[in-house]
Parts: structure tokens; C-alpha cells; sequence
């Protein structure tokens, strides 16, 4: 069965134009000013787009769904955070493989595989996190790269005796990246100074979700941006640093690209719309919002849209890592450091962006797609086949309604979890209509689409075809 798209403003990084789409199969066959529908088979589904924007699909490119945390593991399955990203617009998640010290990367490979292949209902990849570095994980790294399609690693500059990394494991890693041609993605801390931090305020009694920020306050951050970039200069390896929280550490990733340091920066929308007073409410309300880096000073929110403006910051990703409130987050009521990180926000990013980016004229529409898709799809080699709206793409769409007005709330998500981080705050704007390769699998809200219809993507260095114009 065809799909038609009508009447629509299509929006994309690069254009913003009035035409119809037609996609047969997986892909987008035509682009043109008008496209008669009887001249298509009568089961052609038909979508009105009059007054609506159509984006490509959308990308979250910083996701987490089987998430373990000291005996527990975060909410949600492939299932419900695949479905409450869809209803969201974003058609495709990379997924960060997070394996214990002892676990081989294979092994923690082929369980989040797993997992995900039985029910992710978007498109779907991994990012594979690197946490043991002798021998036979180097084997297994460069078997995952070269069979199974990953082309990203992760590992983290911080949480000391779980999933922190030694500089020479660091450096000896960054080199095998620049020989595989793999981008490192990385968490940009400072672990031995946040466990230091995080004793000295337990053991003086300050426990609370409030003394989270202190415990890893922006210098921090900035010093592991620094430590990070210098080891790339030095090995000449592509990084990645996600969830950039602070103008201090975004200042020294721009300085090393400015040394010729190949530098992706990446922002979550947490910390473009929520600031530390929110984990500092009373009565342990503010361990909802205890995650890491942690939310700042609200001055940092113009800071890091203005970088979006101005291309600076590549991407806006979720960071989403859902463990519920009324159970998991208590785990640290007597110590903050127990308490699971995350603030669920997969359904909810594109309507922020939308709402306190674009309504709020930080940012134009186009620079929405850009770093909401577009970006993500280049940066981990999904382009074109992701990311845009082109003849021979996937047919991945979001038919969006800007004259949508309402309020998040935890009632309207598909997700597990217990709370919503944004409840009660203004929504302007909502996916209309969401299709995955040419099929409608969310409509104002409510998944339509089948259990368990993602893919997992393959990625290689090199895309594996060029499209064939634009129609």
C-alpha cells in the first residue's frame, strides 16, 4: 500500500517548500508541487497536511531503555519507550549499551539486541559502551564494527568503579576509534572529583537530591570536556560529547575545534528548559529530577539555544532513562548518590524544541530539523537514508500540527514511568501524523501501528546508496 501526503509545508535543514510527498514501499518515490491521488492504486492512504509541517522523521540520538542501576533497571521496555517516541515524531533512537566492568561487549551487544528486535516498534541502532578494554573486548569491538554495524562507542569520564575508564584504556581506545573509523561519543566528567565530592557532602550530613549539582558542579564538566578533547587531539580520533549542560564546557569543545579537534557537540533538552531548582524542591520531590551532568543555573538555557542557533551545538537528544519515582528513586532517599539518574523526556522532546525553541524565536524551524534529526543522521551514518525528506529515503514523516495547544502531562504519555518532568508546563504544537517507511503508526497521540515493527539499522562508514533526486 502507497502513502500520499498533501498539501503540507515540507520542512527539512536546508528547505522550506509547499509540495506533496508520495512514498511506495519503504521509500519516498516522488516530491512534487501536486500529485493527483487518482492518479495512484485506490489503496494509496491519503494524509491532509493542509496548514501542517512535514519534518523527516526525527532522531533521538542519546537513549536509554534497558538501563541497569544497583539491582534495579530503568522502567520502561523496548516496547513503551519506542511507542511513546513515535507519538512524539521520532521514528528512530540510538541506544546506549551500557554493560557492567566484567560483561564483554558482545555479549551486552547481543542482550540489548535482543531486547530491542523483540520489541522496538521504531527504527533503532546502538551506540556500544566500552567499560573493560584488555584483549578480548578489542577483538569483540572490531567484530561488533565490522558484523554487526556499530560505528559508535561511549564511554563515560565519570561514575568511578562502574563504568569510568583509565586514561591509558582511553587513549589506547580513541586510536582503535580512529583506525575503525568509529565516532566516540562520551559522558565529559571528572570521576575521581565527583566520588571525592559526593563523600565529603554524605558524610557531612548533606544528603539530599539538591546536593546532587554540587557534587559535580560546571568545572567539572569542563575538565573532562578538556581531558576529552585533548586525548583526541592527540590520537586524532572523532568525538562526541553528549549531553553538554553548561556554557563553561561547551566553550572548551569549541576551543579545541578551533585547534582542529573533530568535535561533535550534543545537547539534551533537559537542560534547555529545565533548571537546579527543580531538584532542589523539598520533601524529596526533587529526585525526579537528579540526573547527570546535573540541570543548571537557568542562565545556561540562552547560553546553549544560542549554540543551536548558530550550529554550535549539533544536537538535541533526550538523554532518557526512565526509573520511577514512587519506587526506584527511593532508593536514595537517605543518600543522593543511590538515587537512579534520569528524567524521562522521549515523547516529549519534540514538542519542547518546538515550544520553547521555536514559539520563543530561539531558534527557526529549519535549525529544529537540524539538530533534531538531520544532524544525528550524518553524524552516526544514517544519511540520506534518515534524516531528510529526499527521493529514495525512507519514508519516515511527521505530519505536525503547529496550532496544537495543550500542557504536558504524565496522563498523555506512553511511557512507563510514573511522573512527567514537564507536567504542567505549555505545549504548542504535536505530531499529527507519524509514519515509519511509508506506514502510519501514530495519530494525535495514540500508537496505530503494529508490536514490535522496527528495524535495527546497520551502519557503515560509507552510506550504502545515494539518492535519486528530489523530484
Amino acid at each position: 500500500m502507497g502513502l500520499l501526503v498533501r498539501n503540507g509545508r515540507i520542512v527539512t535543514a536546508t528547505e522550506d517548500r509547499l509540495a506533496d510527498i508520495h512514498a511506495e514501499g519503504e521509500t519516498i518515490t516522488r516530491i512534487e508541487a501536486s500529485i493527483d491521488p487518482r492518479e495512484l492504486p485506490s489503496d494509496t492512504e491519503v494524509v491532509d497536511a493542509d496548514g501542517m509541517y512535514v519534518f523527516p522523521g526525527f532522531i533521538d540520538p542519546h537513549v536509554h531503555v534497558h538501563l541497569p542501576f544497583m539491582g534495579t533497571n530503568a522502567i520502561d521496555d523496548h516496547d513503551s519507550a519506542s511507542r511513546a517516541a513515535l507519538v512524539g515524531g521520532t521514528t528512530t533512537i540510538l541506544e546506549m549499551i551500557c554493560p557492567g566492568p566484567e560483561e564483554e561487549p558482545l555479549e551486552a551487544f547481543n542482550t540489548w539486541k535482543g531486547l530491542a528486535d523483540a520489541g522496538c516498534c521504531c527504527d533503532y541502532s546502538f551506540h556500544q559502551s566500552v567499560v573493560r578494554f584488555d584483549d578480548l573486548a578489542m577483538g569483540q569491538l572490531r567484530e561488533l564494527v565490522a558484523e554487526h554495524g556499530v560505528q559508535s562507542f561511549k564511554v563515560f569520564l565519570a561514575y568511578k568503579g562502574a563504568l569510568d575508564i583509565g586514561d591509558t584504556e582511553l587513549f589506547q581506545l580513541m586510536l582503535l576509534a580512529r583506525e575503525l573509523g568509529v565516532v566516540l561519543t562520551a559522558h565529559c566528567e571528572n570521576a575521581e572529583a565527583i566520588d571525592q565530592m559526593q563523600r565529603l557532602l554524605v558524610a557531612s550530613g548533606r544528603t539530599g537530591p539538591e546536593f546532587h549539582e554540587p557534587s559535580r558542579p560546571r568545572d567539572v564538566e569542563a575538565d573532562g570536556v578538556n581531558h576529552l578533547c585533548l586525548f583526541a587531539q592527540l590520537t586524532g580520533a572523532s568525538v562526541y560529547i553528549v549531553h553538554t549542560s553548561c556554557g563553561a564546557a561547551l566553550e572548551r569543545a569549541l576551543a579545541a575545534r578551533g585547534r582542529g579537534v573533530d568535535v561533535t557537540v550534543e545537547s539534551v533538552i533537559p537542560h534547555l528548559v529545565l533548571d537546579r531548582s527543580f531538584a532542589e524542591r523539598p520533601d524529596f520531590e526533587g529526585a525526579r529530577f537528579v540526573m547527570s551532568p546535573p540541570l543548571r543555573d537557568s542562565i545556561e538555557h540562552d547560553t546553549l539555544w544560542g549554540a543551536i542557533r548558530d550550529r554550535e551545538i549539533a544536537t538535541i537528544g533526550t538523554d532518557h532513562a526512565p526509573f520511577d519515582f514512587a519506587t526506584q528513586k527511593q532508593m536514595g532517599r537517605d543518600d543522593f548518590t543511590r538515587i537512579p539518574n534520569g528524567i524521562p523526556s522521549i515523547q516529549e522532546r519534540v514538542d519542547l524544541v518546538h515550544t520553547f525553541g521555536v514559539c520563543e524565536q530561539r531558534i527557526d524551524l529549519q535549525t529544529m530539523v537540524d539538530a533534531c534529526s538531520t544532524q544525528a543522521a550524518k553524524r552516526f551514518n544514517l544519511y540520506p537514508r534518515k534524516g531528510d525528506i529526499v527521493v529514495g529515503s525512507d519514508a519516515d514523516l511527521v505530519v505536525y500540527d503547529p496550532a496544537f495547544r495543550g500542557t504536558f502531562t504524565a496522563a498523555e504519555s506512553l511511557s512507563r514511568i510514573d511522573y512527567c518532568g514537564y507536567e504542567g508546563m505549555p505545549r504548542k504544537g504535536r505530531s499529527h501524523v507519524v509514519t515509519l517507511r511509508g506506514r502510519v503508526v501514530a495519530r494525535d497521540g495514540a500508537y496505530v501501528g503494529e508490536a514490535g515493527s522496527g528495524n535495527y539499522l546497520h551502519r557503515k562508514t560509507a552510506p550504502e546508496w545515494t539518492p535519486s533526486g528530489s523530484g
